[in-house]
C-alpha cells in the first residue's frame, strides 16, 4: 500500500515563511504528478501547485510568486516552500500523488491526510 506522510506544518505571523515535505513510501515503481492542495473551512479542496514528472509546474494564482514545489525523484518526495504568507492561506495542505506501484504498473492516486498551515495576522 501506498502511503503520503506531510510534515512541516504550523503557525506563523503573517509575512513568514513554512516548509511543507511530502514522502511517499511503499512497493512505488513510478510516481507521476505529485502536488500540493489546501482545503480551509468552508471551502473546496483546491490546487495549489503541481510538478510533472518532467517537471513543469502549475500554481494556483494566489501562490505564484510566493509558493515554490520541488520534488527529488529519488527519494519520492514533494517540498512546497511558502514565502510571504498571508493570512488568507490558512488551511489544511493535503500532498497529493499519481503512483505506480511494481505489483500493478496502473498509475492510481493517493492522498496524504494533510498538514495544518494557520497564519495569524
Amino acid at each position: 500500500q501506498v502511503q503520503l506522510v506531510e510534515s512541516g506544518g504550523g503557525l506563523v505571523q503573517a509575512g513568514g515563511s513554512l516548509r511543507l515535505s511530502c514522502a511517499a513510501s511503499g512497493s512505488i515503481f513510478s510516481i507521476g504528478t505529485m502536488g500540493w492542495y489546501r482545503q480551509a473551512p468552508g471551502k473546496q479542496r483546491e490546487l495549489v501547485a503541481l510538478m510533472r514528472f518532467g517537471g513543469s509546474t502549475s500554481y494556483a494564482d494566489s501562490v505564484k510568486g510566493r509558493f515554490t514545489i520541488s520534488r527529488d525523484n529519488a527519494k519520492n518526495t514533494v517540498s512546497l516552500q511558502m514565502n510571504s504568507l498571508k493570512p488568507e492561506d490558512t488551511a489544511v495542505y493535503y500532498c497529493n500523488a499519481d503512483v505506480s506501484q511494481y505489483a500493478n504498473r496502473r498509475y492510481l492516486n493517493y492522498w496524504g491526510r494533510g498538514t495544518q498551515v494557520t497564519v495569524s495576522s
